[in-house]
């Protein structure tokens, strides 16, 4: 029996089939997105003391339809910007999650914090189309690759001055990652098999990850209680989206949610101390 992740792949290549009939390869050397001089999602991760915010501009989602009724992703990623947020991820895969490359085309004309593409790239076509759009990185899934694939991907993600998030799910996805050729690397919290989340579940993981690796926790995170233990195992950032999504204001929530970290994390040095 298919996964949700098996559907939502077969369907991504059928729809690039499509596409690449309308808009060649070369075709994306036209687009003004394409002369966009990147910026460096790496960097915007790191700099900071705490754990760096990724908000995801995303409408809707398999397992829960439409998370926002309401959807207005520019204003939506303004918001983000006004609040705090380090970076930005836009859903882009239309099928399964109602997103659209327009919305990364028109946040990245608005918006001054590095973007994220994040769909399930499978060919350096859709990398070169991220770059096209105006994206500064996109996002890599180990598991949805085999053979050379991977590395296929990562060159190309070079190519087009890409940063590459690149996202396993468990131990096995972990050992097939050239480290060389990879210096942002996330754990998903969410079993894209069943779509189970365990929040915590990728820590481990990411920890083994080499020193100088941007180490980013994945979907689940919802409180300051989750990033300031986040904080305290070393873990740089976190991707949150259907929190912010669900709330009135996604901007204040980000801004809350870096105020109760802080608070957080100074209440387990307290705690700490007081073991010790």
């Amino acid at each position: 029996m298919s996964t949700i992740l098996d559907q939502i792949v077969e369907k991504t290549a059928e729809d690039l089939e499509r596409r690449k009939r309308k808009v060649s390869f070369n075709d994306f050397n036209s687009f003004e997105g394409f002369e966009k001089q990147t910026i460096s999602y790496k960097d915007a991760l790191s700099g900071t003391d705490s754990v760096s915010i990724i908000s995801e501009v995303k409408k809707a989602s398999p397992s829960k339809g439409i998370i926002r009724p309401d959807f207005d992703p520019v204003d939506i990623a303004l918001r983000y910007e006004e609040g705090g947020a380090s970076a930005i991820s836009v859903l882009t895969d239309q099928p399964f999650f109602k997103g659209d490359l327009k919305y990364l085309e028109a946040i990245s004309k608005r918006v001054k914090l590095p973007l994220l593409r994040k769909d399930f790239i499978i060919d350096p076509y859709q990398i070169k189309e991220a770059k096209a759009y105006g994206a500064d990185a996109a996002l890599i899934i180990v598991a949805i690759t085999e053979g050379a694939q991977l590395n296929e991907l990562l060159h190309a993600a070079k190519e087009f001055e890409l940063d590459a998030l690149v996202e396993c799910y468990d131990q096995e996805d972990f050992d097939r990652i050239d480290f060389e050729q990879v210096d942002i690397l996330g754990v998903n919290n969410r079993d894209l098999k069943n779509f189970e989340v365990d929040v915590h579940r990728g820590i481990e993981i990411l920890q083994q990850a080499p020193e100088g690796t941007v180490l980013v926790s994945e979907s689940g995170l919802s409180s300051g209680k989750d990033l300031a233990v986040l904080r305290k195992e070393g873990i740089h950032s976190a991707l949150i989206g259907e929190f912010f999504m669900r709330q009135d204001d996604p901007g204040q929530a980000v801004k809350d949610l870096i105020e109760q970290t802080e608070e957080e994390f100074q209440r387990l040095q307290r705690e700490d101390i007081e073991h010790s």
